[in-house]
Order: structure tokens, then C-alpha cells, then sequence
């Protein structure tokens, strides 16, 4: 049995040079998701209209098509950009909050959360572009760079707050 209470053995997690690391690489990769919301939300206000990496190859249609074709699908459209970067963004704060506040303490509650909600949305959102060929890295690579990097960052962090257990 160790000599060390919870609290000493939580406050050397805290201060363990992997959580450090690793907690910055978690708050890079969450800050890198609400960039790409951001991104997603102006571009719904422009005439790129459609996601970053979406063009002619994907989607044979543009902004001015799409709302001559049909006012109402492209407000539906719209909207939808709309509430995905904000689900986004959403997603995006909540991970930094639990990275900034928990996971450098050293909590494992708050790393499985700040892990589980960009795995949630990711499982959900990333298999439909496959099949209708919307899987390109100019749409894709931002994510997947935000997602590697926050990634090593909760392997690094986890190694550290697995221990105090």
C-alpha cells in the first residue's frame, strides 16, 4: 500500500510533465474543432456555400443553383450548416472546459468526457461521406488533423491519470 493519499497522488498526476503535454495537445485539438465550426458557419454565408473540401467533383450544384432550383431547399440547406457548426462548436467548447478544468487536474471523469464527445460525434458523422463520395482530405483533412493531435494528446494525458488509480 502506497504511503501517498489520493490527494498527493492526483496533485503529482497534475504535475507530471505526459499530463501537461498531453492535456495542451487535447486543448489544441478542441480550439482546432471550433476553428473548423467557425469555418463551416462563414462558409454557409458566402458563395462557397458548401463545407470546405465540397466542390463541383461532389456536388454538381452551387449556391446559386441550389436557391434558383429550389428558395426553400436552399434555406433548409443553410440551416442545416448552421446547426452542425454549432453542434460543432458546441462540442468543441465543452471538450476544452473538461480538458482545461479537470483533465490537467488529473481527472479521469473529465478526460472520459472531453474523449467521449468528439468520438460520439465523429462515429455518427464520418461514415456517410463515404459512401456518397463527400470523404475527401480537403473536407475531411482539417478534422482528421484536429483529431490526431487531440488524439496523442489523451493518450499522453491518460498514461498519468490511469496511474493514480
Amino acid at each position: 500500500m502506497s504511503s501517498a493519499t489520493p490527494m498527493s497522488t492526483r496533485a503529482e498526476a497534475a504535475e507530471s510533465q505526459a499530463l501537461r503535454a498531453g492535456s495542451a495537445l487535447m486543448a489544441v485539438g478542441a480550439i482546432a474543432f471550433i476553428g473548423y465550426a467557425v469555418l463551416f458557419f462563414v462558409r454557409n454565408f458566402t458563395d462557397s456555400f458548401l463545407e470546405v473540401g465540397i466542390g463541383h467533383s461532389q456536388v454538381d450544384k452551387g449556391k446559386a443553383e441550389i436557391e434558383a432550383f429550389s428558395p426553400s431547399l436552399y434555406d433548409y440547406i443553410s440551416h442545416l450548416h448552421i446547426a452542425v457548426s454549432g453542434f460543432i462548436a458546441a462540442t468543441g467548447v465543452a471538450v476544452l472546459f473538461l480538458v482545461w478544468y479537470g483533465v490537467r487536474r488529473g481527472q479521469l471523469w473529465a478526460w472520459a468526457g472531453a474523449v467521449a464527445a468528439p468520438v460520439v460525434g465523429l462515429a455518427v458523422a464520418l461514415p456517410a461521406h463515404y459512401p456518397y463520395g463527400f470523404a475527401t482530405i480537403g473536407h475531411l483533412g482539417l478534422i482528421y488533423l484536429a483529431t490526431a493531435i487531440f488524439v496523442v494528446g489523451a493518450l499522453l494525458a491518460a498514461k498519468p491519470i490511469m496511474e493514480v488509480r
